[in-house]
């Protein structure tokens, strides 16, 4: 790997120490920040044909930019990889051209690909709920099963994300009526929980041999350490199976399916942006994959008139 000159990669670590500390980037977010940034660098080592310091970096040209991407895609990097990787390196540059007085154009005029959409597509409330519940059936431990369900009702009944749900430490049990989750980016907001939540959590308590500490995690592996997401996905993976549903039916697709149903049943499309954490509105927009002529009603219904 190309060296960076001592300037770069001290500017480089300032950088990912102000995202963390005051951006609110998660450990996750800035170790991926840290390779995105340390890629791109070294692409243009080689491709210049020396370390990278602040100078060189500096000048930096558009024709730079358009052979990293090119080498990025064919290297077979998808469109949101490539999009992420860019706006890190895009950030990392303002950043630095601000203290270092450069102008930064041509890595600010990079243009991102496109990036499709995939979002999952939610369960029908009946298929939600058998999901769950066969979920239950796929461990032959009784603590184990409890606690499988206990997660996937989570997911559906308050919108988690399965890391989010997998993050509860022991000092959140009994959970209360209203959960404060801190979700990516460190960004905090309450959720409620049903009561068919918190019994499925006590439920699978009463059942756990391993015992309860404050900073512990709340759901446990089979040795007593730290549940893996992928034990989920392999429980929700089998109950797919045996219900013959889509491979879609995965535990992101039900959050997804927790905002679907929440707004068909009428629920605000603000007060459903707040529960599952985005930061933006057209982000619910798109993951409620609501269809137009809903999504206008609830426009009409909301939108202030002068």
């Amino acid at each position: 790997m190309t060296l960076l000159s001592e300037g770069a990669s001290d500017a480089l670590t300032r950088w990912l120490e102000e995202e963390s500390a005051l951006a609110g980037a998660s450990p996750h977010t800035v170790d991926a920040y840290r390779r995105d940034v340390a890629a791109f660098l070294g692409f243009m080592g080689a491709h210049q044909g020396g370390p990278m310091g602040i100078g060189a970096i500096a000048a930096i040209t558009i024709s730079d930019m358009r052979a990293f991407l090119a080498a990025e895609r064919e290297r077979g990097l998808s469109p949101r990889s490539l999009a992420r990787r860019l706006s890190a390196v895009k950030s990392f540059c303002r950043w630095l051209a601000d203290r270092e007085g450069f102008e930064p154009t041509a890595v600010l005029a990079a243009r991102a690909p496109k990036v499709p959409k995939s979002l999952p597509r939610p369960l029908s409330e009946d298929a939600a709920a058998r999901l769950v519940e066969t979920v239950e059936l796929q461990s032959a431990s009784g603590w184990q099963a409890a606690r499988d369900l206990a997660v996937v009702t989570l997911l559906y009944g308050c919108g988690l994300r399965i890391s989010e749900a997998l993050s509860l430490k022991g000092r959140d049990a009994p959970l209360p009526e209203v959960l404060r989750i801190f979700g990516k980016g460190g960004k905090e907001r309450l959720v409620p929980v049903l009561p068919a939540a918190r019994l499925a959590v006590q439920d699978y308590l009463k059942l756990c041999p391993h015992p309860r500490g404050a900073d512990a995690p709340l759901f446990r592996g089979a040795r007593g350490g730290e549940l893996s997401p992928r034990t989920i996905q392999k429980a929700t993976e089998a109950a797919r199976m045996q219900l013959g549903l889509p491979t879609s039916a995965t535990p992101h697709a039900l959050r997804h399916s927790f905002a679907t149903h929440l707004l068909a049943a009428g629920g605000d499309l603000r007060a459903i942006q707040e529960l599952l954490g985005h930061a933006s509105l057209s982000t619910t927009e798109g993951y409620t994959a609501v269809d137009e002529a809903r999504l206008m009603r609830v426009y009409e219904a909301a939108h202030p008139r002068a």
